[in-house]
């Protein structure tokens, strides 16, 4: 399933549902479920994405999942990790985020619509990842474990957007789909008009209203979010599991065979793949298995008892209809009585305040607030989603005996029109049409002449330069000093810097530094997003009023010299005349645009590692060359780590 349109990043993608029980050969579906090798399911899924953890964490990771009462994993197949460049597909695994950057720069090409160059990429990739899934021969039809799959992701919004062409789209989406002839189901989520046979389903905090497009569906909720993501200088989301468990044994009791918590292990969003602007490193997601791979409790333990009670109701719940019983202002009983005599019920308080007394079958029963009570034989409580027992963990990072050691700098110049630039031109480019997204990174420098005469220079007001961009984050150096800094927010991604500049006669240099954090990655023609210095730059309180700078000949150049030196983004022959130095932390913020090295011995043990970065405010981490994220701890700064 791909990620939630306006919260999480889109993908386009194919979902691939892996089975954790391997002998079964056969999946179709009718109105009450999925059917494994002619036998209804009812399915308890995981999302777990491949690329947010290393490999050594993949087994641990499906066998928790097991463990925690899961039988299906789901994963994104990602398309800008396994297409990087048109036509050269990559996939040598079988168990990587969002669009492919140079799909953005086809002739003609409108993404997510009846759009021929995006439709020829879209087929060509699809095409060639179900065929190398066959050959693998990983579909259940086939014997292996991939039971459904998805095609597109949340598209409702975009089709009542873009109107005719939106439905011609998702309807030869479907049709492309289908005919690939994977003998296993597809789904769209989010997507009430999705073409028959592919089955539409739910993506959401609450499910329970949702209900398929023909009466011939199961009721499928493909992403229960078990919490959401984090933006830098946002908050840490969390959603309590009584309200989760409340969520999926309301879904269940409504007639919903099939649960995917969306994440069930968020993982982390190495180097510069964070699924849209401003999205932090980690994608924990609150989620049941933590970033670090461990169990969070009580979320995992609660959830893993909720799946035991839904099992032992599984029968009646998928051969009988709901009896439908009110039992107060609040209450209600869900009941399930199969024709060979078993009998399942749910009973419900709705209130989210106050406990209940019921009375049901002649017997009393307690209802906590919000909360739903399974009785598997219409008689006991085995499970009431608000009543949580057992410990609840609080995963802490402790120092470790590391020290690092022969601490090296570098510092980056800054660029100015005397360097090495990739493009000069008249006016302001956007970001990512000149980087590629081969750098976060892109300077724009321009001149500015300023006459001996100008009153500012004999004790006037400093002269205020004024910069608009539209993301993410901007420092602003004059005469290769920096004058201020200045950022946009996920939600507010266009920004002004103003400040005071400090100007002599002759010639003077402005260089700005904007830097991305994140692609456009959901809206309708999102590939038009644009990014970076898009101005106007315009300098005020010199004589002439204000001097309009956007038009002036700018020079660009991609990315920093320490990037090549770390990365091997560029050769080192690129950047003559740069070395690290010997240096320690204690004067770190007296320069800006300051990478640090230094050297440490792996620590014994295979427990999770984590680094602290609060002593340091804006940049990356790379370790050993591999870029481990981004970091963004506090207020504008331009160290770079």
């Amino acid at each position: 399933m791909a990620a939630s349109s306006g919260s999480k990043s889109i993908f386009m993608s194919i979902v691939l549902s892996l089975c954790l029980h391997l002998t079964l050969s056969s999946v179709t579906y009718d109105n009450k479920a999925l059917i494994i090798n002619g036998q209804r399911r009812i399915l308890f899924s995981g999302s777990i994405h491949y690329p947010r953890s290393s490999h050594e964490m993949w087994e641990g990771l499906i066998q928790k999942a097991k463990d925690g009462g899961l039988d299906v994993i789901d994963t994104y197949v990602f398309w800008n990790v396994h297409e990087p460049s048109p036509g050269n597909v990559l996939f040598s695994l079988k168990l990587s985020f969002g669009f492919p950057v140079w799909l953005k720069f086809v002739q003609g090409i409108s993404f997510r619509t009846d759009n021929k160059p995006f439709k020829h990429a879209m087929q060509n990739f699809t095409q060639k990842i179900v065929l190398m899934m066959k050959d693998e021969k990983l579909f259940k039809s086939q014997g292996g474990p991939i039971i459904l799959s998805q095609i597109e992701n949340e598209y409702e919004p975009e089709r009542e957007e873009f109107g005719s062409a939106g439905e011609a789209y998702i309807k030869w989406a479907a049709e492309m789909a289908v005919e690939l002839n994977t003998e296993v189901p597809w789904v769209m989520c989010k997507e009430e008009d999705a073409p028959d046979p592919v089955i539409n389903t739910c993506n959401g905090f609450y499910c329970h209203s949702f209900s398929p497009n023909k009466p011939s569906k199961p009721k499928m909720w493909t992403e229960a979010w078990t919490g959401w993501f984090s933006d830098f200088g946002g908050q840490n989301y969390q959603r309590p599991v009584e309200d989760l468990a409340f969520a999926v044994a309301r879904f269940i009791q409504k007639g919903g065979s099939f649960v995917n918590y969306y994440m069930y292990h968020g993982g982390t969003n190495f180097g510069r793949t964070a699924g849209g602007p401003f999205i932090t490193t980690s994608y924990d997601y609150d989620a049941p298995i933590d970033e670090y791979g461990l169990i969070r409790e009580p979320k995992y333990g609660h959830l893993k008892k909720l799946h035991k009670a839904i099992k032992l109701c599984e029968n009646a719940l998928l051969t009988a209809n709901s009896t439908v019983t009110s039992l107060g202002n609040y209450e209600e009983a869900h009941v399930f009585s199969s024709e060979s005599g078993q009998c399942a019920a749910f009973l419900s308080n709705y209130h989210t305040e106050s406990a209940a007394r019921v009375t049901f079958n002649n017997k009393q029963y307690n209802l906590p607030p919000w909360s739903i009570s399974i009785l598997p034989d219409c008689k006991n409580i085995i499970f009431n989603t608000a009543n949580v027992t057992g410990q609840r963990s609080h995963v802490q990072m402790l120092p470790t005996n590391v020290t690092f050691h022969s601490w090296e700098t570098f510092n980056e110049d800054v660029f100015s029109l005397e360097d090495d630039s990739t493009i000069t031109t008249v006016g302001l480019l956007e970001q990512l049409n000149v980087t590629r997204d081969t750098s976060d990174y892109l300077w724009y420098s321009t001149s500015v002449n300023i006459s001996s005469s100008d009153s500012f220079l004999h004790g006037g007001e400093r002269p205020t330069l004024s910069v608009q961009s539209r993301g993410h984050a901007l420092h602003v150096f004059v005469n290769g000093q920096l004058t201020g800094s200045a950022s946009g927010t996920r939600t507010y991604k266009r920004f002004t810097f103003r400040g005071n500049v400090n100007l002599h006669a002759g010639v003077n240099t402005i260089s700005l530094l904007s830097i991305a954090v994140g692609l456009p990655n959901n809206g309708p023609h999102f590939e038009s997003y644009k990014t970076g210095v898009l101005g106007p730059v315009v300098l005020h309180g010199i004589d002439e009023g204000k001097r309009d700078l956007s038009w002036h000949k700018w020079s660009y150049k991609i990315g920093l010299q320490g990037e090549a030196m770390v990365t091997g983004l560029g050769s080192q022959s690129s950047i003559p005349f740069v070395s690290w130095v010997p240096s320690s932390l204690e004067h770190k913020k007296q320069q800006p645009l300051t990478w640090y090295k230094a050297y440490f011995d792996a620590p014994e043990g295979d427990e999770p590692l984590a680094m602290d970065m609060s002593s340091m405010n804006k940049g990356q981490v790379l370790i050993n060359g591999q870029n481990i994220g981004r970091y963004w701890t506090g207020t504008m700064f331009p160290d770079l780590g």
